[in-house]
């Protein structure tokens, strides 16, 4: 049975759920030029997450796996059975690897090998995973100058210059788990509003 994304994506979160405990998934995620299959947000990390389908080729795989180490804290590509053999030749080695087979004509996942600290993620491009308004409730719990008439990535060099790192990837998380897509178009047009630009 060849197993597409479709057929992996769902099985995957969960089974990364039962081995995370609380997590939230923001899938098909824009980091840098390239688009992440899955990002999974931790309490203090965010891990990409790759998915090789059976179907799927590695000629993106290089240009993805750059964005991915510059976005993310760990990584993982979770690769379809008929990638099992050479997948692991196109990963970095601190990447996790998941093999997803079938069992009773369903995914079913191991992981041969567990993900490692990302030793090339930018803080900088992390931080720029937030919208404004996440960013500036970052600098009001911090007692930071508000900016508010100065651009998003004028704001983020002001985060990075007053907050320690350690506690940045904690607010980082923070923010993504409270992320509502359902009310953010209208709290980014109040906070442009509020503070003297056109929606």
């Amino acid at each position: 049975m060849t197993l597409l994304d479709k057929d992996i994506r769902e099985s995957l979160f969960e089974f990364l759920e039962r081995e995370y405990g609380v997590v939230r998934f923001l899938e098909e995620k824009v980091t840098g030029r390239t688009r992440a299959d899955a990002l999974m947000v931790t309490d203090d990390s965010i891990h990409g997450i790759e998915i090789k389908s059976d179907a799927d080729t590695y000629e993106r795989l290089k240009k993805q796996v750059r964005y991915y180490n510059r976005y993310c804290d760990r990584c993982w590509i979770a690769a379809g059975a008929r990638h099992s053999l050479h997948v692991g030749e196109h990963v970095p080695a601190w990447w996790g690897i998941i093999i997803v087979d079938t069992e009773n004509g369903k995914p079913d996942f191991y992981i041969r090998r567990r993900a490692l600290p990302n030793p090339k993620p930018v803080i900088r491009e992390k931080l720029s995973l937030l919208w404004r308004p996440e960013l500036a409730a970052i600098q009001a719990k911090y007692g930071l100058h508000a900016y508010k008439q100065k651009s998003k990535e004028f704001v983020q060099e002001k985060i990075l210059e007053k907050i320690e790192e350690q506690d940045l990837h904690r607010e980082i998380s923070a923010a993504l788990f409270e992320r509502d897509y359902t009310l953010i178009e209208k709290q980014i047009s109040d906070y442009k509003k509020e503070n003297g630009r056109q929606p």
